[in-house]
């Protein structure tokens, strides 16, 4: 499945963007916690991960960062089952790559593709979801808002 968005910042900026403010990108209600989200974290190097820390300190991590070059990739594993549920399993994970491409003067073409969906097994289908409005093309908006609220200042 591939989403894409343009952004009006460099591809570094755009990689920043996306990794050092990642909890601006993903949605509070994209919850595995029993509690709600305080805040998300993306650590933006190999073998770093992805993680949602509850209001009440507990800690769901649900992504690991397979490659990181800043300003042009970021790979991760998708660590989340068809039965929205944490997969311990990396044998039975995808892969998220979002790449960051120059596109003119001061603008970055940022195109996400979810990758080797039918590693989950069982139910896979279920992921298409992903591709729909509330899945990456929310997250690539929420990641445009992020970065037009720093052209504008603020």
């Amino acid at each position: 499945m591939h989403a894409d968005v343009v952004v009006d910042v460099t591809p570094e900026h755009a990689f920043r963007v996306f990794t050092e403010r990642f909890d601006e990108v993903k949605p509070r209600e994209h919850n595995l916690l029993p509690v709600p989200i305080e805040r998300t974290v993306l650590e933006p190097e190999a073998g770093g991960t992805v993680y949602d820390v509850g209001a009440d300190g507990s800690r769901c991590t649900w992504a690991r960062v397979l490659a990181c070059e800043p300003s042009e990739r970021l790979v991760l594993s998708w660590d989340i089952s068809p039965r929205w549920q944490l997969e311990t399993d990396p044998g039975h994970t995808s892969e998220v790559e979002i790449r960051f491409t120059p596109d003119g003067a001061g603008r970055t073409r940022v195109a996400l593709e979810h990758r080797h969906l039918d590693r989950h097994g069982d139910g896979w289908q279920s992921f298409t979801s992903l591709g729909s409005g509330s899945g990456w093309p929310l997250y690539l908006d929420r990641f445009r808002a992020a970065t037009r609220r720093d052209a504008a200042g603020g």
